[in-house]
């Protein structure tokens, strides 16, 4: 009879024990917590997942990670998201188990020029088992050390390998299983239980229930760390990232990897302390861009402000500065001295033929040697107009101004000089601070300002050679990924701007763009487009992908694949007069002095003797012309008459003896 009630109770136990693991299972969700809830306020940027394994398994096969992986840092986090695979290798059925739950994987910065992830794992109701929580020491095998302390009154496992010697931290907040290789961010993530920050943060919230959950991942970007993690990289981040971080508060996206293009779709939201640009743009509609028809190919970075027509866009960036009033007080000031200055009325004369866009363009340039190689680009609403209130302004420069400068005709294009110091930094801010004193140009509907004058030689030299972005095939089918109209744009060529940095930077910063040059121009085109929708900025970015060989055979790089220690150190050649050639002794390449009011132009060797120099005249060749040998004797000279040769010219061999005459 006792053994009966004894079965009958060992039954009823076990059956009770059954449901309330039935109930647990499948029933009881009041102790869940969302993955968000436990990411640390100051996440520079989280991924999500809903299918970790399938996704990670579709991007670890995909041509873009298998070029990626043979780097450094992208290995790196590919061993960072396979590292749960590896500890729970002999015990394979739990992390099948495991599986495709939802994952989030955060960046942050956790030192001066130093970031690291942490994942957040959703085991859902895997948790409640406490398999992994209670069984780590028996999961993982030999090359592995299990610890435990406690944090908070939560518990942290520390995994330390002894191969790598690294130590993974976990913890378990109710059905979240918590990873990273920095403690100190397992802890802040522990701190976020109580008190969660971006998953109650209005601004993500926003964003958040706008992107959608069918692609293989969303990325949110939170910009108030953008300034920081900008210097991780760069020692700078410039006005624009500083503006960026200061503006916007959340971007969100859905994305998905199609074939060798990834592509994310999102919106963007801003804050209060946005700048007057970005709020002026959202209220001012969007246009067409067309600005690409004169943007030369070689163009690095096309970022382009468009809007229903610039009067809007003016009326609504003045209504905002008032809101500021010492702000607006400093503006005005600025616009009336300038007024005041030159007896002109720049609404008239300057904001009445500017029609819906504005870009700035950086490139690398076929003949400026500029480390600024920048441009303002101008859409006009009607070119004469422009050309006759342009002329007007300056007239009334040239009356005020001491610096007496003609107009220079190159290729049937006048250049003019605009003598005004700080002009754009008054009418539209900082953004265009870097255009100062400038030197303009009309080219069909556009009007293109630029500091140095070559710049603007070199987008001329692309127009009439149709060398332009509207021209360029690789552009044109990926501008198709993109609407026409939009607010804001950016197109990113990361070949030419691989150029563009490399001719300018330091010996030890070229050792490492060349180190990484294959990742990155493997990414030769990126966009980035922002179009004004009720509060938000619908958002969308496309990144190209290609073998960096076949980048490599498409485009010319400066670096030549010469030894960088060749390029920064050459020997010194000298060159053999017995190489002289009668038939093309004389012809002088151009020349593109980089500033039209100088008196002379003078080119020197490495070694810093001249190697030739040249009078001008408004920018023109015109007076003695002198060229020397690399040991300072003379070799050539001549006189130029309004950029054309003239006279009698002469070549000299070492001994400064007559070797050729001609007489032109």
């Amino acid at each position: 009879m006792k053994k009966k009630n004894i079965l009958r109770l060992i039954i009823l136990f076990v059956f009770s024990a059954m449901l309330y693991l039935f109930y647990t299972f499948y029933f009881d969700d009041n102790d869940h917590i969302k993955s968000i809830y436990l990411v640390p306020n100051d996440a520079v940027y989280i991924i999500e997942s809903q299918k970790p394994i399938d996704n990670w398994n579709t991007i670890s096969k995909s041509d873009v990670w298998k070029h990626l992986n043979t780097n450094a840092y992208f290995n790196k986090l590919s061993e960072s998201l396979n590292t749960l695979d590896t500890i729970f290798k002999q015990e394979e059925s739990t992390f099948n188990r495991i599986g495709n739950r939802e994952i989030l994987i955060s960046a942050h910065i956790y030192a001066p020029r130093k970031y690291d992830f942490l994942y957040v794992i959703d085991l859902q109701k895997i948790a409640k088992l406490n398999i992994l929580k209670d069984h780590l020491n028996s999961i993982v095998n030999d090359n592995y050390k299990v610890s435990k302390r406690k944090y908070h009154e939560h518990q942290i496992t520390e995994v330390y390998d002894k191969t790598t010697r690294e130590t993974l931290h976990l913890s378990f907040i109710k059905n979240q299983m918590i990873v990273s290789y920095k403690h100190s961010l397992v802890e802040a993530s522990i701190d976020q239980y109580l008190e969660p920050v971006i998953g109650r943060d209005f601004n993500y919230m926003e964003v958040s229930k706008e992107v959608a959950d069918n692609d293989m991942f969303r990325l949110y970007f939170q910009y108030e760390y953008l300034d920081d993690f900008i210097k991780v990289f760069s020692t700078d981040s410039g006005y624009l990232g500083k503006s960026l971080s200061n503006s916007l508060e959340f971007s969100g996206f859905s994305f998905d990897l199609d074939e060798n293009t990834i592509v994310a779709n999102g919106v963007t939201n801003y804050n209060d302390k946005a700048s007057a640009y970005l709020k002026a743009l959202k209220r001012s509609g969007k246009s067409s861009r067309s600005i690409s028809e004169v943007a030369p190919k070689q163009t690095a970075v096309y970022f382009s402000f468009s809007f229903d027509s610039f009067n809007e866009f003016y009326t609504n960036f003045e209504s905002i500065l008032k809101e500021s009033p010492d702000q607006f007080k400093s503006y005005l000031d600025g616009i009336e001295q300038v007024e005041n200055f030159l007896k002109i009325d720049l609404k008239q004369h300057f904001f009445s033929w500017i029609d819906d866009e504005i870009a700035l363009l950086q490139m690398h340039s076929s003949v400026s040697q500029s480390k600024k190689d920048v441009a303002v680009v101008l859409k006009t609403s009607d070119r004469d107009d422009a050309k006759e209130n342009l002329d007007f302004i300056l007239t009334q420069i040239r009356k005020r101004s001491p610096v007496k400068f003609k107009e220079v005709n190159y290729k049937g294009y006048p250049i003019n000089f605009m003598s005004i110091k700080g002009f754009f930094k008054i009418l539209i801010g900082n953004l265009f601070k870097d255009i100062d004193k400038p030197y303009f140009t009309i080219i069909d509907d556009y009007v293109v300002f630029s500091n140095h004058p070559n710049t603007l030689k070199s987008i001329i030299n692309s127009y009439t050679n149709d060398e332009t972005l509207d021209t360029f095939e690789p552009f044109k089918d990926f501008n198709d990924s993109f609407n026409n109209q939009c607010s804001i744009f950016t197109y990113i060529n990361t070949p030419n701007l691989y150029n563009s940095a490399y001719n300018f930077v330091d010996f030890n910063t070229k050792k490492q763009l060349k180190t990484n040059k294959d990742y990155f121009v493997c990414f030769p085109q990126i966009g980035i487009q922002l179009t004004a929708m009720d509060n938000l900025f619908e958002s969308k970015i496309v990144i190209d992908y290609e073998d960096p060989e076949t980048v490599k055979a498409k485009y010319t790089f400066t670096d030549n694949s010469i030894p960088v220690q060749a390029q920064i150190r050459p020997q010194t050649i000298e060159i053999n007069e017995d190489n002289l050639n009668e038939k093309t002794i004389f012809n002088i390449p151009e020349i593109f002095p980089s500033d039209l009011t100088a008196k002379e132009f003078i080119k020197k060797y490495r070694n810093g003797k001249v190697r030739y120099s040249v009078e001008l005249k408004d920018g023109l060749k015109h007076g003695d012309y002198k060229e020397y040998y690399r040991n300072g004797k003379l070799k050539i000279t001549g006189k130029y008459t309004k950029d054309e040769q003239h006279g009698t010219w002469r070549v000299y061999n070492f001994e400064e003896d007559v070797v050729f005459k001609k007489r032109f």
